[in-house]
C-alpha cells in the first residue's frame, strides 16, 4: 500500500510539473538563454516518439531530460509561413504571410501589421536586453532587415553563441539544422554500413505510400537524415555543457514540418503537420524532466513559452501560448495550405484534441498534386508513372487524381493515416457540422487573409519568376493575355 501511494504521489506530482510555470524565470538576477535547435523537414520518427528504425540516442538523452510534447502541430506544413507565424506569435493567415514565398518582391513589399513591426520575437528578447542569433535559414514570408532581428548572423551550427560580441549579455538564439534537407547532398557523409537498409525502413512506411523500390529507398534516406540530424543534436549538446551553459539555458527542439515526400510536406495532413517538440529547461525551472505531455499543442506556442522563461512579458495580441502556464489548453488547433510558389491552392483543417480532423478543400477541382517545383525528380516520377500505370492501390491512387472532395473528415483514433474520408457518412454528419463550424468562425474571427485574392502585383512578380510553364493556375491568365498582346 505504501508503495502505490508513493508511485501516486510522484505521478501527481509529474503532471503538476508538467504545467507548472517555471519558477524562475525572469526572477533570478542571472537570465536564462534560450536557444531554438531549429529542424527542417523532419517528422518525430525518432526512438523517444516510438520509432527504432534509426538510433537516435542524442535526441533520446535530451528527451529524459526533458519534457516532450506527443501531439505538436505546426500552423503549416511548409516552412516560411511555418516560420512566418512563430516568428510573430501569429497565425501566417492573420498577418498576410501566408503564401510560400512570398516575400522576395522588393518592389510590392508584403509588411507586417503595425502592431507588429519592431516586435517580432527577436526583437523582443533584444528590447529586453538579450543578444540574439540565428545560425542559418530564416525564410520569413514578409519583408524585414535581418540586422533589426539578430545582433548576429552566424555559420556555425554547433556552438554559435562562441562569436557573441557581448558575451555578458544572456542570449536568444537559433541553429537551423537541415534536417530532412540532409537527403540532397548531406547523406554523403554517412558510410554504406550507417545508412538504413530500405527493407527496414519500409516497415513503417505509411499504406498511403506503394512499397516500390524508388520510394523505399527515399523512405530510408529519411532516417538517414534523422540519423545525421541527431548526431549534430548531441554536438550541441555537449558544447553546452562543456562551456558551462546547460543549466543557464533553456533548448527548444523541433521541426518546422514532415518530410520531403508528397502529403508529407505542403498539405494538411498528420504527416505533415505533426512534428517534434522537446523542451529541455534547467533544474532550477523545476519544470521537471522525462515528462511526456499527451495535451494537443500548437509549434506556435514556441514564441510565448520563449518569452516566459526569459521573465518578457507575452503581448496580448499574440496567438501564441505559454505552454508551461497552468491553465493552458488548446481544444483544437488549425493548420493552412495557400500558394505554394507558383502554385496557387487553398486548404484548411482543423484538428481536435479528441483525435478528429476536418479538412476543406477551397479548390476540389484542382488535383491534389498540382504541378509544383517538386515535378521532375525521380520519386515524383516514378509516383506518377505507378499512378498512370495503374499500380497503386486505391488509398494511394487517390492523392494523385484529378479532382479532391470539397471536406474531408477523419477519426483519427481509427484511422491515424486518414484514408477512410467519412465527410459523407451519414451518422457523422453532426461532428462535420460541428468542425465545419469551428473553421468557418474561426476565419471570421481572424479574418484569415486566405479568402480573399492575393494582390495583383505579387501574382505578377510570381508569373515573371516562373513564366507560363508553371504558372498554369487560371489566376495568372491576365498575365499571359498581356504577354501575348505585347507580341
Amino acid at each position: 500500500m505504501k508503495k502505490y501511494l508513493n508511485l501516486l504521489c510522484l505521478s501527481f506530482a509529474l503532471a503538476n510539473s508538467a504545467h507548472a510555470k517555471p519558477a524562475n524565470a525572469g526572477n533570478s538576477a542571472e537570465k536564462l538563454n534560450v536557444l531554438w535547435i531549429y529542424i527542417e523537414d523532419m517528422n518525430p520518427s525518432i526512438g523517444c516518439y516510438g520509432d527504432d528504425t534509426v538510433a537516435t540516442p542524442n535526441m533520446d538523452a535530451l528527451a529524459k531530460d526533458a519534457v516532450l510534447f506527443e501531439r505538436s502541430f505546426v500552423p503549416a506544413g511548409v516552412c516560411s509561413p511555418t516560420r512566418s507565424a512563430i516568428i510573430t506569435g501569429k497565425m501566417q493567415t492573420t498577418i498576410g504571410a501566408h503564401n510560400h514565398n512570398s516575400a522576395y518582391n522588393k518592389d510590392t513589399p508584403i509588411l507586417l501589421p503595425p502592431y507588429l513591426r519592431g516586435n517580432t520575437l527577436p526583437e523582443l528578447f533584444r528590447k529586453a536586453g538579450y543578444n540574439t542569433f540565428n545560425s542559418g535559414k530564416t525564410h520569413y514570408n514578409f519583408t524585414h532587415d535581418h540586422r533589426k532581428l539578430y545582433t548576429d548572423l552566424m555559420n556555425d551550427k554547433i556552438s554559435p553563441w562562441k562569436s557573441l560580441q557581448d558575451k555578458k549579455k544572456p542570449f536568444f538564439g537559433q541553429i537551423q539544422l537541415p534536417g530532412g534537407k540532409e537527403v540532397f547532398g548531406g547523406l554523403k557523409k554517412l558510410s554504406d554500413s550507417e545508412k538504413v537498409d530500405p527493407v527496414l525502413a519500409g516497415k513503417t512506411l505509411p499504406p498511403y505510400y506503394p512499397k516500390d523500390e524508388l520510394i523505399l529507398k527515399h523512405w530510408a534516406m529519411h532516417y538517414d537524415s534523422i540519423n545525421l540530424t541527431d548526431q549534430r543534436v548531441g554536438k550541441i549538446m555537449t558544447a553546452l555543457k562543456v562551456d558551462g551553459l546547460l543549466e543557464k539555458t533553456v533548448v527548444f527542439l523541433f521541426s518546422d514540418h514532415g518530410c520531403y515526400l508528397p502529403r508529407h510536406k505542403q498539405f494538411c495532413y498528420e504527416g505533415s503537420l505533426r512534428v517534434p517538440l522537446i523542451i529541455r529547461a534547467p533544474k532550477s525551472t523545476k519544470t521537471g524532466t522525462d515528462i511526456r505531455r499527451k495535451d494537443l499543442v500548437s509549434a506556435l506556442d514556441v514564441s510565448a513559452t520563449s518569452l516566459s522563461f526569459a521573465g518578457i512579458e507575452i503581448p496580448d495580441w499574440y496567438d501564441s501560448r505559454d505552454l508551461f502556464d497552468k491553465d493552458y489548453k488548446r481544444d483544437f488547433v488549425i493548420a493552412a495550405k495557400d500558394r505554394m510558389d507558383f502554385t496557387i491552392d487553398r486548404v484548411r483543417s482543423v484538428r481536435t484534441k479528441d483525435d478528429w480532423k476536418y479538412i476543406r478543400n477551397y479548390y476540389p477541382e484542382r488535383p491534389y498534386m498540382q504541378l509544383n517545383y517538386r515535378h521532375g525528380r525521380d520519386y515524383m516520377n516514378r509516383f506518377t508513372q505507378m499512378f498512370k500505370d495503374g499500380e497503386m492501390t486505391k488509398d494511394q491512387a487517390r492523392f494523385f487524381a484529378k479532382h479532391r472532395p470539397e471536406e474531408e473528415l477523419y477519426n483519427l483514433a481509427k484511422d491515424p493515416f486518414e484514408l477512410n474520408n467519412l465527410a459523407t457518412v451519414p451518422a457523422r454528419q453532426t461532428k462535420l457540422k460541428e468542425l465545419r463550424t469551428i473553421l468557418n468562425d474561426w476565419v471570421k474571427k481572424t479574418d484569415d487573409k486566405g479568402q480573399y485574392p492575393e494582390d495583383e502585383p505579387n501574382l505578377r512578380f510570381t508569373y515573371n519568376i516562373w513564366g507560363d510553364a508553371k504558372c498554369i493556375n487560371p489566376e495568372y491568365d491576365k498575365f499571359r493575355s498581356e504577354k501575348k498582346s505585347q507580341k
